[in-house]
């Protein structure tokens, strides 16, 4: 399993920064990422959030891509249909240029009206355009129809589903599927079989709702306010433009601060012992390939944030080996100095 930070550069106004210094401390903490030995660093996208959600998350990919050397450079998720398919080909193969064959390309169907409607772009038949777009991309690449085509040959490309219809496009186009649910995993098998894909190929990853911390007692107060705004903002704005209410407001208190026994919470703050036992608990039997945590949570405090990446990236993945029974963790960047 592969460990990689997500950054959605959010900057709320109860905690804002300027947003030049924004954009640069995260790309201070990408750097950060890269020499600490994370596996991967991920952009996510949104539009029209006031918070200031990354709404374009390749073009920040290819800063963080050049201010990096080692990380792997994936999006989860990117919405392939606000944007037309030569235009988002073009995009990636140059973050995937930059980055010297280092992206992985996630999209998603979206489901927020308003942003479609900024775009002009068809929300009631969001499903079947991204799979089209998705396959349109990937025949531009290997057809020439773009230049310069990306590095790799194919780009790793992941589908950011939730249901089993999207779980089971996935499957269909032989991509990776961003989501860690034995629920979905056999639509998403099923849909490599409809694809003509060989079921052995299957490979899931995910972002999971986990921040680390060496006392997530101390953590939880300090973070949980970030979270209340994070979850308000998910809340209301899902319903935007739509016949739907407003769900009502959460406070900092209405979450718990301990995790249930059935699945994941809301959010976790763990130690990386807890988080590995956990994760490795819920991943039993999965082709899990990335493992990817928030870096920060709504403008979360930064000494929280740098402490996360660090033991993300240095911590976790040694404990996660040993439960796997496959030992110490090796990286690419230690096969290449190897000579593998």
């Amino acid at each position: 399993m592969h460990v990689g930070i997500l950054f959605d550069l959010r900057n709320p106004d109860a905690w804002h920064r300027p947003w030049a210094d924004h954009y640069a401390r995260s790309l201070e903490f990408c750097e950060e990422a890269d020499r600490r030995g994370a596996d991967g660093i991920w952009f996510t996208e949104h539009h029209l959030f006031e918070d200031g959600y990354l709404p374009q998350p390749l073009t920040f990919a290819a800063a963080a891509a050049a201010r990096t050397r080692h990380v792997r450079i994936g999006t989860a998720v990117m919405l392939p249909n606000l944007r037309r398919p030569a235009q988002l080909a073009e995009d990636a193969a140059i973050v995937d240029l930059i980055s010297g064959g280092r992206l992985e390309l996630g999209m998603g169907a979206g489901y927020r009206v308003p942003e479609y409607d900024l775009f002009g772009a068809d929300f009631g038949h969001r499903f079947s355009s991204v799979e089209r777009n998705i396959r349109e991309v990937r025949r531009l690449w290997e057809e020439g129809g773009i230049t310069p085509g990306p590095v790799q040959r194919p780009v790793p490309l992941w589908g950011g589903f939730y249901g089993p219809r999207g779980a089971r496009i996935a499957g269909r186009l032989g991509i990776g599927l961003l989501h860690i649910s034995t629920e979905m995993f056999p639509h998403y098998r099923a849909g490599l079989v409809e694809g003509g894909h060989d079921p052995a190929d299957a490979r899931v990853s995910d972002l999971l709702p986990v921040i680390l911390a060496d006392d997530p007692d101390a953590a939880w107060p300090r973070v949980a306010p970030h979270l209340a705004h994070q979850m308000n903002s998910y809340r209301q704005l899902s319903v935007q433009g739509t016949d739907q209410p407003r769900p009502p407001l959460l406070r900092p208190e209405d979450f718990p601060d301990s995790p249930g026994d059935n699945g994941w919470a809301t959010l976790e703050i763990l130690t990386p012992e807890d988080a590995a036992a956990r994760i490795h608990e819920r991943t039993r039997g999965l082709p899990v390939k990335h493992l990817i945590f928030w870096a920060s949570v709504a403008g979360m405090p930064d000494d929280l944030v740098a402490r996360n990446i660090e033991l993300i990236s240095e911590r976790l993945p040694a404990l996660l080996a040993k439960l796997s029974g496959h030992g110490a963790p090796g990286t690419e960047r230690d096969k290449v100095s190897a000579g593998g």
